[in-house]
């Protein structure tokens, strides 16, 4: 699973065009694109950018440098909250438009982008997908571990250069280990405490996600600390066991059980609880895993979009983030859904 942050273009009007493509050139610089990509990478931000405008009344474009263990490229999402479209596939193909031009855009980008996916209701928005992969011609998948397939989103506050949200997924051969955390505040000092307790959950041996939460504790005292969640698989006996410190939501959905887990008061680097304790919930083929940091709204509903779970996970996850974000802190999503029987591999 990529951890890396998104970041938020806004395209209100054609005035932000020239410097919204500018500043994602410059990302696809760095991911280390050429040229005639560059080129290609160019139109589609354009024609991304020009759909929102004209389709929509404007729109944001969370952008990304992935990299995960199969591939690694761009990441582009575009969210708006305009009039969606009824037949989204439809509206895809090379000369369909739903105004008067010649309906070239979506089908543009599907041709140059590596995958695509989009997302509309009518009345409610459209979110468009689209990743362009530094070797294309391989195979890519979705992350996927013993069974299970993982997306993250994560948004600074507006206005700040760094994140102080972060998320980390470590495997061994028993366990499935899930970290998300919140640093206290936002900026650079965030940053710094989420970060180090990302490399102390990397490092520390221990299944146990009390065990692990009080060895980051102990790692991040001299940080301004954070609040945060860790939930591990246990293969062996096919459960998930889980502890939470501070105001991180997780919920974990299936069709036999669901379960909101409620976190310990306290903040990880500075007081927890003398007493804290792991809760622990069955594997369930189809359970979908949900974390993410008070940056969303505590009231957040994932069952409300129609046939969302056909799609790509990273679908989800904005969807989420443009129903329910504050706008006024980091945001962070942390999105798992379980494919494999009794946790086997796929």
């Amino acid at each position: 699973m990529d951890n890396s942050v998104h970041i938020r273009f806004q395209a209100p009007d054609r005035s932000y065009l020239a410097l919204l493509k500018k500043g994602i050139s410059q990302i696809a610089i760095q991911a280390g694109f050429q040229q005639q990509r560059l080129s290609e990478i160019d139109l589609i931000v354009a024609e991304m950018a020009s759909n929102l405008i004209k389709h929509a009344g404007g729109g944001n474009l969370l952008v990304r440098h992935f990299q995960s263990s199969t591939q690694s490229g761009l990441e582009l999402i575009s969210i708006d909250s305009g009039p969606g479209m009824t037949d989204a596939a439809k509206m895809s193909k090379d000369g369909v438009s739903t105004t008067s031009t010649l309906g070239h855009g979506l089908g543009s980008i599907n041709r140059l982008a590596d995958q695509t996916q989009i997302y509309s209701l009518k009345g409610w928005g459209t979110i468009l997908l689209a990743r362009i992969f530094l070797a294309p011609k391989l195979a890519h998948t979705p992350e996927r571990s013993a069974g299970f397939e993982f997306r993250s989103l994560l948004v600074a506050k507006p206005g700040e250069t760094m994140c102080g949200d972060g998320c980390y997924l470590k495997m061994t051969p028993s366990h499935i280990k899930l970290f998300l955390g919140d640093g206290l505040g936002h900026g650079p000092e965030a940053h710094l405490a989420v970060q180090t307790a990302i490399n102390s959950f990397r490092l520390c041996p221990d299944h146990r996600p009390v065990d692990i939460i009080r060895s980051i504790h102990r790692s991040v005292t001299k940080t301004r600390g954070l609040v945060g969640s860790v939930i591990v698989y246990d293969v062996a006996n096919q459960q998930w066991n889980w502890c939470g410190v501070g105001n991180i939501s997780t919920r974990l959905s299936g069709l036999m059980a669901s379960k909101n887990f409620l976190s310990y008061n306290g903040i990880i680097g500075m007081n927890l609880p003398a007493t804290m304790n792991d809760h622990t919930l069955p594997f369930e083929r189809g359970q979908l895993l949900i974390m993410c940091s008070d940056g969303l709204q505590s009231r957040w509903d994932h069952t409300k979009y129609p046939q969302i779970h056909r799609y790509d996970l990273t679908i989800l996850a904005a969807a989420l983030y443009k129903d329910y974000s504050r706008q006024t802190d980091d945001t962070s999503l942390f999105v798992g859904r379980a494919h494999g029987d009794h946790g086997g591999i796929n």
